[in-house]
């Protein structure tokens, strides 16, 4: 298939560049309007009684989770002087008039003191704005132009989830510009030291380009088909850059090598995309496999970088075994013009020396990079799981200090209610009894502040405010809902008490709740009900590529240990440095003690998927060493020489671009590249120069041991060494195939 591939692509190559130049003219008039398609959110999902009870809230009672805010601040003043009482009624008044915001209510209409702060300088507005989620970020997006008031009676600020998931939405774009601003100087002066030249440094930007120009097209096209997340931008671009610039320069440095041998320039294609272009369609197959089983989570973020992550291995892979051959076709030998140094004939030397080192010593090395890793994964037993909040936003984001204030100077939490919903129950005027004493009991319960229901408001076991025409709301013929107002933060651990104890409490009735805690609570058990599944999944699919790509039963064995070696290294520094706040400072985020459920989810599988890009590369230089020599320890040092140079540069370049996702101003893309990028550093320097060679070392030939059907399968789909003497072209115009070649 390659070969056939190679041949049209150096025959073709004229009409390949002209249709990827299409393929960018048409992402590049699509690109702009991507993020108007894209919803915010997308990282809850808390199952089966969420939905339900929300479902029941807005059918039944026509009523939800407030999700807009306005903090209104009367400076020095008191907000139930006669001017600001005035000015919070008008201020009620004119959000309560707004289309599409519905349960609006304020300390001024309900007199409620946990709308009030302690000092009584501030006072709460609270109100749902209704419609699917792009619908609700837009509208809060234009609630809060026409509502942010800096000076008058009252000054106002605009909060509340909706606004929350708008400004990281806002946000998100923002850093992804900043990261690209970053990471694309930087990455293209190391690929011209490199490569040592300014043509051959500059393909892997172009690949780089066209790999993010051309997933952008196509979530562009799911985006009308299903939710994607604004978020899976930034992986777009991370992942699209690291994966072009590592497929880049295994092709691009092939192809040099190959014309060092002497092959012509349409010779030296064919041979490159048979052995470096199996190689990354192998690599791209493991990696769009780790990726793909994101999809068995239901969250709508893990989802949209499962639906990110495929579109851009499979325009990474496209544009790396046709683009740039197709390219390679046409620039021949001027691939190393302009060149800044002289190139090195004896490449990597350095790394046979350290692979014999290791070789020699195999078990005292294994040891020792065993218990390092360990060592650096140990934090990983604290983890302690969280949800997005918006202490993700940077402290200057004015969402984020109106939900400070409500933090430090409110009492309670009303915004972040629980619901406890009851449907079918019969007449609820025949329930009052039981709804009271339900409430009565629930008052008690360590963490809650306030109980509202349809017979008043409850507080320390004691009603504080009887019914009237405030509390309709929680009643209709068939169905009465419950208020459980907190006074803990609701997405933390003792969020998540809070909805235990209220669960274990017995009810008069089926109760079904829906709220922030709960939604952490469920969402977290959904995760984990899922996570053996997508385990299981994922080391099956890099085991059977791995198995058939190599011909062994042992490597993929050991490619597995390592990767989850390597990885727990990350999961120990990304607890260390954010949910214990170790980075904070250097970083400028705040730790919540937390970490947000989805992102060690999504960075396992992840760096899962590059940790095996990375083990492809090597091994497969090490499979076609051992094919000539059939020697273990003369073809690890030889693969490893022939790739260290090569993987650590690529390793290096990755690295950058992930950290530059750590410049940006939201937390958890912050978490995501710091963690991308360790993990990637650790694989390429610990596990790759001390692990492998080591493990080889010690299986020796029992790592090409496999059964017959596998041997007989991994002939004829496998990497093996291509043969000595060039491929012979089909019939054709040679000469003016060489001469276009150059």
């Amino acid at each position: 298939m390659l070969n056939w591939l190679g041949h049209l692509t150096v025959r073709a190559r004229a009409i390949v560049l002209v249709l990827a130049v299409a393929v960018l003219v048409a992402a590049g008039l699509t690109a702009g309007g991507v993020t108007e398609r894209l919803a915010g959110g997308g990282f809850n999902d808390a199952g089966d009684e969420v939905a339900a009870a929300v479902q029941a809230l807005e059918v039944e009672f026509k009523a939800g989770e407030p999700n807009i805010i306005l903090l209104a601040d009367a400076g020095a003043g008191d907000v139930d002087s006669p001017e600001a009482a005035a000015a919070g009624q008008a201020l009620t008044s004119r959000l309560a008039a707004e289309p599409g915001v519905v349960d609006v209510a304020s300390y001024w209409t309900t007199g409620l003191p946990s709308l009030k702060s302690r000092d009584g300088t501030k006072a709460i507005v609270v109100g749902r704005i209704t419609g699917d989620d792009k619908t609700i970020e837009a509208r809060a997006g234009d609630l809060s132009t026409a509502y942010t008031q800096s000076d008058g009676t009252l000054r106002v600020a605009v909060g509340g989830s909706a606004e929350v998931i708008r400004q990281l939405s806002v946000q998100s774009e923002k850093d992804l510009i900043r990261a690209e601003v970053i990471a694309l100087p930087i990455t293209l002066i190391l690929l011209i030291v490199v490569f040592g030249g300014l043509v051959a440094g500059l393909l892997p930007v172009a690949v780089g380009i066209f790999t993010v120009l051309g997933a952008l097209l196509i979530l562009y096209g799911l985006a009308g088909l299903t939710d994607v997340s604004v978020f899976a931008l930034n992986l777009t671009t991370a992942l699209g850059l690291g994966l072009a610039i590592d497929y880049s320069l295994f092709i691009v440095s092939r192809f040099r090598e190959e014309l060092a041998t002497g092959l012509d320039v349409p010779q030296a294609v064919l041979r490159t995309v048979n052995t470096a272009g199996r190689t990354v369609a192998v690599s791209a197959l493991a990696v769009a496999g780790s990726l793909a089983v994101l999809l068995v989570f239901p969250q709508m973020f893990l989802r949209s970088i499962a639906y990110a992550g495929i579109a851009v291995v499979a325009c990474a892979t496209i544009a790396a075994i046709v683009v740039l051959p197709a390219l390679l076709a046409v620039l021949g030998h001027r691939v190393n013009a302009l060149a800044v140094r002289r190139a090195k004939r004896r490449e990597g030397t350095g790394w046979q020396r350290i692979a014999h080192a290791v070789m020699r010593r195999p078990v005292i090395v294994a040891t020792v990079a065993v218990a390092i890793l360990l060592l650096l994964g140990s934090p990983v037993v604290g983890i302690r799981f969280g949800d997005v909040d918006d202490r993700a936003l940077p402290t200057t984001a004015t969402a984020r200090q109106v939900a400070d204030q409500l933090r430090t100077d409110f009492d309670t939490r009303d915004a972040d209610a629980i619901a406890a919903v009851a449907t079918d129950i019969g007449d609820p005027a025949t329930q009052t009894t039981a709804v009271s004493e339900y409430a009565t009991t629930l008052s008690r319960i360590e963490g809650v502040a306030r109980v509202d229901a349809v017979t008043g408001s409850y507080t320390n076991g004691q009603q504080v405010a009887p019914p009237g025409p405030a509390t309709a709301r929680f009643a209709t013929a068939t169905a009465t809902w419950l208020q459980v107002v907190p006074d803990v933060e609701p997405v933390s651990p003792e969020g998540e008490a809070l909805v235990k104890r209220i669960r274990a409490t017995e009810a008069p009735f089926s109760v079904k709740l829906a709220g922030p805690s709960v939604e952490l609570l469920d969402g977290k058990a959904l995760i984990a009900d899922r996570l053996p599944l997508a385990g299981a999944l994922i080391a099956a699919v890099s085991f059977l590529v791995l198995m058939v790509v190599f011909g062994s039963v042992l490597l993929p064995l050991i490619s597995l240990v390592l990767n989850v070696l390597s990885l727990s290294a990350a999961f120990g520094a990304m607890v260390w440095g954010f949910q214990e706040g170790h980075l904070a400072g250097l970083l400028n985020f705040t730790s919540t003690g937390t970490i947000e459920i989805s992102i060690p989810v999504l960075l396992f599988f992840l760096a899962f998927g590059l940790a095996t890009d990375y083990q492809v590369f090597m091994l497969s230089r090490i499979k076609e060493e051992y094919d000539k020599t059939h020697d273990n320890t003369d073809a690890v040092a030889t693969g490893l020489q022939r790739t260290g140079p090569i993987i650590t540069a690529a390793a290096a370049l990755i690295a950058i671009v992930f950290i530059g996702l750590a410049a940006g101003d939201i937390s958890i893309i912050k978490l995501l590249g710091v963690g991308l990028a360790l993990a990637i550093i650790v694989d390429a320097t610990i596990v790759r120069a001390a692990l492998v060679p080591a493990f080889m070392r010690l299986a020796g030939r029992a790592n090409w041991w496999a059964p017959r059907p596998i041997q007989s399968l991994h002939r004829t789909l496998g990497i093996h060494h291509a043969p000595a003497e060039p491929t012979t072209m089909p019939a054709g115009p040679p000469d003016a195939l060489h001469s276009a070649a150059g």
